[in-house]
């Protein structure tokens, strides 16, 4: 039997890190983070990171694990998470990953192949290259190269699927085998994905409370001791919460303007995350907020799945 791995998804401010303690203590679980920016030391209010103080106990890992100064990757995190789990399901615990980086989880779940560091920096540009090739000449004519490269793939793709496009254009140059031969991964754990949403004036109204928590808790002052290795932090510095806070330490922009710019841009990646998570994963979806009996109806999809 494949080791079972419950995932907790769904948009920021919504919950999900609650949840996952109280279905921890639970289903005796221990706690992964699925967050590409909580794995930074010293980014702890900007991330929404749980401390050890608010951890109930329940351990938590890939949080605090790296410097500001090193990358981060989709390939390191299915890496660690993958030997994680094995680790967690030898104590007879449930694994439970939480977080909103939804291609990490999504490659976690799908045993994607996502080659390793070197080869993973030399796939993003190739990507980028793409990504240029196909906002330079189009939808179309990007569809009409990749139709001269993979015909099966052009017929299976359809030229509005700019992901998918630019993916199979990027694997037919990177890799000997053709997209369309492919195979596809086979998944080693056996998932169940739960995603928390509300309607979005509620889900709004919460994410522009958590910026202003997070300024009232000292983030002003905690991005600032950062800003002064800015260019030392390839990711941590383009975080929101971070880089609209720098833009202010330039003197480009009033703070309320900061913290106005922080609530906008972590709405609009809370409406992106969603729409991976929709498109992308199988998610069951419930909203604690509307529906009364969520937290029995999670209980009684996971008594099922377990059995």
């Amino acid at each position: 039997m494949k080791p079972k791995v419950l995932m907790i998804v769904g948009p920021t401010a919504v919950g999900k890190t609650e949840l996952s303690l109280r279905l921890a203590h639970q289903y005796n679980g221990e706690i992964i983070s699925g967050d590409s920016m909580q794995v930074y030391r010293q980014l702890d209010i900007g991330t929404a990171k749980i401390m050890p103080a608010e951890r109930q106990n329940i351990p938590h890992y890939l949080i605090d694990i790296l410097d500001w100064h090193e990358g981060y990757s989709a390939y390191q995190f299915k890496k660690q998470a993958t030997e994680l789990i094995y680790e967690i399901q030898a104590r007879h615990k449930l694994p439970i990953i939480v977080g909103g980086t939804g291609f990490y989880l999504n490659a976690l779940r799908l045993n994607l192949n996502l080659g390793d560091n070197e080869q993973v920096d030399t796939a993003a540009k190739t990507r980028q290259k793409w990504r240029t090739y196909y906002d330079h000449v189009g939808a179309h004519q990007a569809w009409l190269r990749l139709k001269q490269l993979d015909p099966p793939s052009a017929k299976a793709i359809p030229e509005t699927n700019r992901h998918r496009l630019i993916r199979a254009l990027e694997v037919n140059e990177e890799q000997q085998q053709l997209f369309s031969q492919q195979k596809q991964p086979q998944p080693i754990f056996d998932s169940l994905v739960i995603g928390l949403n509300t309607d979005r004036g509620q889900l709004y109204q919460r994410i522009n409370h958590r910026v202003d928590i997070m300024v009232s808790r000292g983030l002003v002052a905690e991005a600032e001791k950062l800003y002064a290795y800015r260019d030392q932090m390839p990711l941590a510095a383009k975080a929101i919460g971070y880089r609209e806070l720098f833009r202010y330490f330039d003197g480009q922009i009033d703070l309320q303007t900061a913290i106005e710019l922080i609530q906008r841009n972590s709405r609009h990646y809370a409406k992106r995350q969603l729409t991976y998570f929709r498109n992308q994963m199988p998610v069951h979806w419930f909203d604690p907020f509307a529906d009364e009996n969520w937290y029995s109806s999670i209980n009684s999809l996971i008594d099922v799945w377990q059995k």
